[in-house]
């Protein structure tokens, strides 16, 4: 079995750099998600809001991926190049005011973001478009990623 995110390309060639960025990038999700249950209460605040920001960013981050994709996989006066570009802009519109607005309002609105964005990444025309490996990473970083958003909510109706 091959471990998700382990990028194969044509010739049979392995690259675990996907899979070790992707868990890299976890590590704030994990620390902060973390500190807001047992660091002391006013690293707590600072826990969530360090959360709730790094959360925008990779839900923004989500949307730009979708961009690329867009402008190197899909020709480009295609109804697919339209609808990807048109579907890469919604996360960061959706994750900056979801800063704006009270905390626990805000993390819910990054969680189906999250959902969202994954839900289209599972749609018959990424299925067809992006590689095995991605959606297998995607997988694992989405289940993690919204663990910690349900640790954070949790933390926030606990207050």
């Amino acid at each position: 079995m091959t471990l998700p995110g382990i990028a194969i390309d044509a010739d049979g060639r392995h690259s675990r750099l996907p899979l070790l960025l992707g868990l890299a990038g976890l590590l704030p999700f994990l620390f902060t998600a973390t500190a807001a249950w047992l660091a002391p209460v006013a690293w707590q605040v600072v826990a969530i809001k360090a959360f709730l920001y790094y959360a925008a960013v990779i839900l923004s981050f989500l949307g730009g991926i979708q961009w690329g994709v867009a402008m190197s996989l899909e020709s480009a006066g295609s109804a697919a190049f339209r609808a990807r570009l048109l579907l890469s802009m919604p996360p960061s519109l959706v994750a900056w005011p979801a800063l704006l607005v009270h905390p626990l309002t805000g993390a819910w609105v990054l969680a189906g973001g999250f959902v969202l964005v994954r839900l289209l990444e599972l749609g018959r025309d990424s299925r067809e478009t992006l590689p095995v490996w991605f959606q297998s990473l995607r997988n694992l970083l989405s289940m993690v990623v919204l663990a910690c958003l349900a640790a954070v909510i949790l933390r926030l109706v606990g207050n």
